[in-house]
């Protein structure tokens, strides 16, 4: 495996790169937006080929790196379903598996920091946001954090993988760079109490500081989804409304670009085709099927994913394969459901 873990001094945040092997698929964790360009130098030297950028949670003392690595590099942007993020690629959900080529890191809902924390476990490490750090805890003050919540997160969660597991943190402000469960069962202090109450009086007595960014960093964070109004402006969206109208028609082709676990978890559009987003750019390309289908047939693609931003990022990589007549639907599966459009599971 190639692994990265990269550090932002000012707001004292690791990212991790992840990729299965050199040349393959690569994935982020909770990147610095003034690292971006950093992050995708490395990609570049690595020969790797960046899919998917994650956020643990909404962040309060830094800017992310979402937005502009999906605009550089067309790569999912990932989240956990509960975050207030206007709109991301992919919301994962606990139990869910977040996964490139050659990799797979199962999700694991860990709140308490805030409502949407994660963390991310591969069979020898963990990634842990805010939620446990290296000889601390991530705060839990801040109006969507809860002390008991935290505990339970710490305790009935992250504390029972194994003690060897690496911990790999979001944060640290004294210059470590990992840990082990083991360890922070031994030596972390907020973790030497005989109880959630005591755990809770803990936190509520810190008495921080904000960050100095965050009344700058959370609204701008939330802020990360792709405009679909400009491509609703260029003609290449359809409402929700529309798109039911647009099913079952003989001259269209839904294309659904999510992934496996998103359409067993949300239901699939009854008669869609599966072009998973990654392997969207071969289908549209000459000689692709969907390229041919609609040389062959003159069917209209309707693209659609989740939220609307991966099928957005589709049609306009359609369009610039000549593929003139695609559109998708605006709001993705989200939207299809408050139209109360039919699914099958």
């Amino acid at each position: 495996m190639i692994f990265r873990q990269l550090f932002d001094s000012v707001s004292s945040t690791y990212s991790y790169l992840l990729a299965s092997r050199q040349g393959g698929e690569a994935l982020i964790i909770d990147p610095v937006l003034d690292k971006v360009d950093r992050y995708l130098r490395l990609v570049r030297e690595l020969d790797l080929r960046l899919v998917k950028a994650v956020d643990t949670h909404l962040h309060a003392d830094h800017i992310t790196g979402l937005g502009a690595l999906r605009d550089k590099t067309q790569c999912i942007t990932v989240m956990g379903e509960q975050t207030k993020a206007d709109v991301v690629s992919m919301r994962l959900a606990d139990g869910d598996r977040l996964t490139i080529e050659g990799l797979a890191l199962d999700v694991v809902y860990t709140p308490g920091h805030t409502d949407d924390s994660y963390s991310f476990a591969l069979p020898d490490r963990v990634f842990t946001g805010d939620t446990l750090l290296i000889r601390g805890t991530g705060r839990t003050d801040f109006p969507n954090g809860d002390a008991r919540h935290q505990y339970e997160s710490i305790f009935g969660r992250l504390l029972k993988l194994p003690d060897s597991t690496l911990v790999y943190p979001a944060h640290d402000y004294r210059g470590d760079t990992v840990s082990t469960i083991g360890e922070e069962k031994a030596f972390n202090p907020r973790l030497q109490v005989r109880s959630v109450e005591e755990y809770v009086e803990i936190m509520n007595n810190l008495k921080l500081a904000n960050p100095k960014m965050m009344d700058f960093a959370v609204p701008a964070n939330m802020k990360v989804g792709l405009h679909q109004d400009e491509i609703a402006r260029r003609g290449w969206a359809a409402n929700a409304n529309e798109a039911l109208a647009l099913a079952g028609k003989p001259d269209v082709a839904l294309i659904d670009l999510r992934e496996r676990s998103e359409r067993e978890r949300q239901g699939i559009i009854p008669g869609a085709l599966h072009v998973p987003y990654p392997r969207l750019q071969e289908s549209i390309a000459p000689g692709g099927v969907l390229h041919e289908l609609v040389r062959s047939t003159g069917k209209r693609l309707v693209l659609y994913c989740a939220f609307g931003e991966r099928s957005a990022m589709a049609v306009q990589a359609a369009q610039d394969e000549g593929l003139t007549s695609a559109c998708h639907i605006e709001g993705g599966i989200d939207a299809w459901k408050r139209a109360n459009g039919p699914l099958v599971r």
